[in-house]
């Protein structure tokens, strides 16, 4: 009797496929690296607005630097050119129609002021302000406020500028009463300051420079008290005038 031999199924026939390969869950490490994203880096934030400042800011100074150099060099041309003078004032004449202090501590003035303005200059025009008048005593006391017109002052030329000017019933403390009682009862005369405060350009040709302040302060003027209706002459032959800019940066005007 003859034994049949089946083939077993584990053997491999010829031609067959071979097996698959087993497939196994994913670990830990593999899952992670799959979700994480790729790491890209980051280009570095640029500084041209901070740059494009920084160079608005030094061509500004530098042009600024330039104006300034060339508002210097054309002052010292115009200087060398033309030379120009400060102008200069004098007191023409001061009279007294009303000076006295009341039982009340107030004084009542009433002054006659003129003032002769000579611009020296040949091509240098001045064009002042009105022209503010304080007339005070050496302790600042105010004896009497007016003003001067605007007015244009040409080349080489002399104008005489004329003022009534008052007290208008100040009222005195009585230190400042007593001490002017007593020094207007000096034969000598009290002696007085004038202030004259304006402002002026200069124009040369078609060029015109801004408004600057001065001040003319005159020293050395002494007034007596008026004898009845008759106004009293001031004494003047020592009276000096003297003008300061008010405003430094324009000094080359005068």
């Amino acid at each position: 009797m003859k034994d049949t031999v089946f083939p077993s199924s584990r053997q491999a026939t010829n031609g067959g496929a071979a097996a698959a390969k087993p497939s196994f869950p994913a670990t830990k490490s593999q899952l992670y690296g799959a979700t994480r994203p790729l790491y890209r880096p980051q280009p570095k934030p640029h500084r041209y607005r901070r740059s494009c400042c920084c160079s608005c800011c030094i061509w500004t100074t530098v042009a600024i630097l330039i104006l300034l150099l060339l508002a210097g060099v054309s002052a010292a041309i115009l200087t060398l050119i033309y030379s120009p003078h400060r102008p200069t004032f004098t007191v023409s004449s001061l009279k007294v129609s009303i000076l006295k202090i009341m039982s009340s501590s107030k004084l009542i003035t009433n002054i006659t002021l003129n003032v002769n303005a000579k611009n020296p200059n040949k091509e240098l025009i001045y064009i002042y302000d009105p022209i503010a008048i304080s007339l005070t005593t050496k302790n600042d006391v105010v004896m009497a406020n007016g003003s001067f017109g605007p007015f244009v002052h040409g080349t080489k030329n002399n104008t005489l500028l004329k003022a009534t000017i008052s007290g208008g019933s100040q009222e005195l403390d009585d230190s400042s009463a007593g001490e002017l009682r007593v020094a207007l009862k000096n034969k000598k005369g009290l002696l007085l300051k004038m202030k004259l405060d304006t402002k002026v350009k200069a124009r040369i040709g078609g060029l015109k420079t801004p408004k600057v302040g001065i001040r003319v302060i005159c020293e050395g003027i002494k007034v007596t008290v008026p004898n009845g209706k008759s106004p009293s002459k001031a004494s003047i032959s020592n009276a000096k005038c003297k003008v300061d800019l008010r405003v430094k940066v324009w000094r080359w005007t005068f």
